[in-house]
């Protein structure tokens, strides 16, 4: 008989490992998500000065597993100060979410050094960019950050995905693919409409990219009376097409007032697993006084079955099956006495129940008439 003798330290994180793979054993990664249960929000204030900045815009949200700290992206085109993300805690856990403190904020740097200006400043002859950055990540290898900008048609900016250091600092841009490219034509992306959306795989070896709206190439974008489609867009690290997937875009919920706007698009995605992902859906109605009702939605998308599309130079009048929808949850449905512009989520760190967190953030637009919410759900 062999005998082992096993250290006090050792029982002890063994034990360890034995709770932590039961809890997970519950929660298979293909089991379908049936609900999501509300923790609680959170609202920080309008232009809530700090460390010489104003927060605002936050249309991006990672969590870093590594330090415990969430990313907060603001999508400011360095009009109120430079491009930036603050660092920030969460509060909660499965009973309740109590607040948010922040803690650090750091400057995008562009590929030359220095941040980024805005639209007045940049020198565009000289290939600088002028920031939109809608989507952050925290990359699951080594902690550095990934995001995503819907560069400027209107002065011929591509839209472009950046990998940078975890302080901002750049470390490479990846190859903007064909179809993306802003035209002098009507084709390419469309004027504050590309991406907007960016998720690592579940295994953390590639990434997934979603536009907005609909290439002019495409077809039209959503009203009221019909829906749209999207591009969602699995990358290599190095910016190489995998695999492309066509997403329906729901109509918008409600008509604006005569003479107002109204729109429906993804504002965000995030991987489940290799071929499931979640989808925010979020249109803005305006009424008769300019302001905005928001209808959100968040789907689950599944590519199994659909056409990969990436070799389609246009979907208008072409054959393919789009990936498969479900919705997992209608904000406005949820009893919150309101519903702002939510354009983040992320994963967050496992409740003590072992089930997954996962938290939301809406971009004020540093508006008086929008708020910063934060929204922290239990995954079910």
């Amino acid at each position: 008989m062999s005998r082992f003798f096993i250290g006090a330290r050792a029982i002890s994180v063994l034990a360890s490992a034995i709770v932590l793979l039961s809890a997970c054993a519950s929660i298979p990664a293909d089991a379908p998500i049936t609900s999501l249960r509300l923790i609680g929000e959170q609202r920080i204030a309008l232009k809530q000065p700090f460390q010489g900045t104003l927060v605002g815009g936050l249309s991006g949200i990672a969590y870093d597993a590594a330090s415990g700290d969430w990313v907060l992206e603001s999508d400011d085109r360095s009009e109120f100060n430079p491009a930036r993300f603050y660092r920030a805690s969460l509060h909660y856990d499965s009973n309740g979410f109590s607040g948010v403190t922040l803690n650090s904020v750091h400057f995008f740097q562009q590929a030359s050094g220095g941040n980024y200006p805005n639209l007045a400043h940049a020198k565009l002859e000289r290939g600088e960019q002028v920031p939109d950055i809608e989507t952050i990540r925290v990359d699951p290898v080594d902690g550095s950050l990934w995001y995503g900008s819907e560069g400027n048609r209107k002065v011929g900016l591509d839209p472009f995905v950046t990998h940078a250091s975890r302080d901002g600092r750049f470390i490479a841009t990846l190859p903007t693919p064909p179809m993306f490219r802003v035209s002098k034509q009507e084709l390419g992306s469309r004027n504050n409409m590309a991406f907007e959306g960016l998720s690592f795989s579940a295994d953390g070896k590639s990434l997934w990219l979603g536009m907005e709206g609909a290439l002019y190439q495409d077809g039209p974008l959503a009203t009221a009376e019909h829906g749209s489609v999207v591009r969602i867009t699995q990358l290599s690290r190095a910016g190489q097409v995998l695999a492309q997937y066509a997403y329906d875009i729901e109509a918008i919920a409600s008509r604006p007032a005569p003479g107002r706007n109204a729109d429906n698009g993804v504002s965000e995605i995030l991987a489940i697993d290799a071929r499931r992902l979640l989808v925010l859906e979020r249109a803005g109605v305006e009424n008769a006084e300019g302001l905005y009702l928001n209808h959100v939605r968040l789907y689950e998308m599944d590519v199994e079955g659909a056409t990969d599309i990436k070799d389609l130079p246009a979907l208008k009048g072409a054959s393919y099956a789009p990936a498969r929808k479900r919705l997992v949850l209608d904000l406005q449905k949820i009893g919150l006495g309101r519903v702002d512009n939510l354009e983040g989520i992320a994963w967050g760190p496992r409740l003590a129940n072992g089930r997954r967190s996962l938290v939301l953030v809406s971009d004020d637009n540093f508006n008086p008439q929008q708020v910063t919410q934060l929204l922290v759900f239990e995954v079910q």
